[in-house]
């Protein structure tokens, strides 16, 4: 069970943010792999069924072995497809490692 953040102590609440600061990176990392080894790697076809599954599975995310992690991996490949999806993902994606280089 976890504790409201108002009883939780200061160390407490650096941690949480600190792992949720360190799951978010992973999540924008794996997204930008996603698309830069799904390009490279599979055929069209391929990608858009990839990231078509990984979307509507993300969807029911509240599953146990699911999860809403798979929503942005599954946007991440159908984008590499779309011209101005990629450019604006690659441009976003580029801009929070940029943002969020020196911190931790």
């Amino acid at each position: 069970m976890e504790r409201d953040s108002q009883a939780m102590s200061p160390q407490e609440r650096h941690r949480q943010r600190q792992q949720h600061r360190r799951s978010r990176r992973r999540l924008v990392a794996s997204a930008f792999l996603m698309q830069r080894r799904g390009k490279r790697y599979l055929p069209p076809l391929v990608r858009g069924l990839a990231g078509l599954v990984l979307v509507l599975l993300g969807i029911v995310g509240f599953l146990p072995i699911l999860g809403f992690w798979m929503i942005p991996l599954g946007l991440a490949l159908l984008a590499t497809d779309i011209p101005p999806a990629s450019r604006w993902l690659r441009r976003r994606l580029f801009a929070y490692r940029r943002r969020h280089r020196h911190q931790d």
